[in-house]
């Protein structure tokens, strides 16, 4: 089964001023693990960037950029988008079907609305994925911590069996250790 790597999110405007979101260096370090093994394992990587007009994360903007601390390869693929669904009027899934991927590793920001959105519709479209338990995260919102969110998502993704593909969680050591 061909395997795609998304990367959501994680740019400059979302990861670097404070208050940063959960965990942010851990996370940001945690994907370049994945992206490193997905490259060794010959599975794309796909970063994925949100923007939106006349805000600081408006197109090349420095709002927009990638995070300074992720590694990025030339082989490595971009997508732009405009909601917290990364399929929705971009060209996400004709790159993945070009490919010929059937299972999609997901990690980046925000787990409640693109992470959450994106693995849904990626379910939704038939692609099984691996949810990257510690590779997501978010802010702190006023009724749950980012980490609450976080751990909230992985336990609750996982339960959606009506798509008829299997979500999965697992830490980047269990991804990073399989073959």
């Amino acid at each position: 089964m061909k395997t795609a790597i998304l990367v959501i999110d994680v740019q400059s405007v979302l990861f670097d001023p404070m208050p940063q979101p959960f965990e942010a260096e851990e996370v940001v370090d945690r994907i370049n693990l994945v992206t490193k093994w997905a490259r060794t394992s010959g599975h794309p990587v796909i970063f994925i960037q949100h923007e939106q007009p006349n805000t600081s994360i408006e197109f090349e903007s420095d709002g927009w950029k990638l995070q300074v601390g992720l590694v990025v390869e030339s082989d490595d693929k971009f997508v732009r988008k405009t909601t917290p669904d990364s399929f929705l009027s971009t060209e996400l899934e004709s790159i993945l079907k070009q490919e010929d991927i059937e299972h999609l590793v997901i990690c980046g920001y925000a787990t409640e609305f693109c992470v959450d959105t994106t693995t849904r519709r990626a379910a939704g479209l038939g692609y099984s994925i691996d949810l990257v338990s510690d590779a997501h995260t978010t802010h702190d919102k006023d009724h749950a911590t980012g980490q609450q969110i976080r751990e909230h998502h992985n336990c609750t993704l996982p339960n959606i069996s009506s798509f008829g593909v299997k979500i999965s969680e697992l830490s980047v050591a269990k991804i990073t250790q399989s073959s």
